[in-house]
């Protein structure tokens, strides 16, 4: 495969959806391209604007929370193992609105009372607490929303 075609594949791979630089690394390499241009596709994607990291991890923090009901804490450890910088990660951490968060929790507390039946007992409120906590929600803020709810 030359570098012309793997580029032109990147591209198409990149349009579909927004993509960090780790995942379009990876699929150069399944797709066979050239070893020692590989990092140099990257840089025609990144100064074309087909690869845009910040971007990648805005929209896929607003993404994962807002549809998937993820917490922070997961978002950010998902976004940590595809490599994506600190810097790039913080930016996509504020677009979870603080508000809409802390309703997620208690939407999520709500729901998962109701399948447990009794929501107050201490032992369905362990239950609760770790059905959050596995969804990557901080403990403090779920303890503090059953406490309150």
């Amino acid at each position: 495969m030359t570098h012309g075609e793997a580029l032109k594949k990147a591209m198409k791979y990149c349009a579909y959806q927004d993509r960090c630089q780790q995942e379009v690394r990876n699929k150069l390499y399944d797709i066979g391209a050239p070893y020692e241009s590989i990092e140099s596709i990257l840089t025609d994607l990144i100064s074309d604007n087909f690869l845009n990291e910040e971007r990648f991890a805005t929209s896929y923090a607003r993404g994962k929370f807002y549809y998937k009901d993820w917490g922070r804490a997961k978002i950010k450890m998902e976004l940590k193992q595809k490599k994506v910088s600190d810097y790039c990660i913080n930016k996509g951490m504020l677009e979870i609105d603080q508000d809409d968060y802390e309703k997620t929790i208690l939407k999520l507390i709500t729901k998962k009372g109701k399948q447990l039946g009794n929501s107050t007992s201490p032992v369905n409120q362990n239950k609760i607490a770790n059905f959050l906590y596995n969804k990557g929600y901080e403990s403090n803020l779920i303890w503090e929303a059953l406490k309150s709810g």
